[in-house]
């Protein structure tokens, strides 16, 4: 599929089959376009933690479901669950950071996620990204430092319903205009 193709397919899986499991090249896949995704400076300021072990997953799982709000409550069914860690930047990114005060690695976490995600649909996978979830309790049970933040919760697997739902979006005149806002 071409890549309008691609990015028309990706949606938020909110329904995992969790019977059956992720293959490890298809993890590998999804793991190396976040190792290519560009960044400020190639300053690259994340790390991706895996978390296949049931037991902990469900944890995590349970570290991101709200019961009062309704939110994530999926995450349980979900075979492979990624907590995407925003890591320090380089120096130039940081001076560059200071100096226009634009905050680099959000964003660079951001793309890295995003193309984790779009691999993740064109390899057959379902993924949601998830920011709502408790995130001292997530990095207490993964062992990340305190002063580093966990930023996502990609969630990864088979989706039950490979129906796609149609998008809601603004239209392109409120979201585009040419030389000048």
């Amino acid at each position: 599929m071409n890549f309008l193709e691609l990015v028309q397919k990706r949606q938020s899986c909110r329904a995992y089959d969790p019977t059956r499991p992720v293959e490890k090249e298809k993890l590998d896949r999804c793991i190396e376009t976040v190792r290519l995704a560009p960044s400020a400076c190639n300053s690259q300021p994340w790390k991706l933690v895996i978390v296949d072990d049931p037991e902990l997953k469900n944890k995590i799982a349970a570290a991101a479901d709200s019961r009062l709000l309704g939110f994530n409550h999926f995450a349980k069914d979900s075979p492979i669950l990624v907590v995407v860690v925003r890591e320090a930047p380089n120096l130039t990114s940081k001076i560059g950071t200071l100096l226009k005060d634009k905050p680099y690695t959000i964003m660079d976490v951001g793309i890295a996620a995003e193309h984790f995600c779009l691999q993740a649909t064109s390899e057959g996978l379902g993924s949601c990204m998830m920011g709502w979830f408790d995130e001292n309790k997530v990095k207490e049970l993964l062992g990340i430092p305190m002063k580093k933040r966990a930023e996502l919760i990609i969630s990864l697997g088979y989706p039950l319903d490979d129906k796609l739902r149609k998008k809601i979006r603004k239209p392109v005149e409120e979201i585009c205009s040419f030389n000048g806002y």
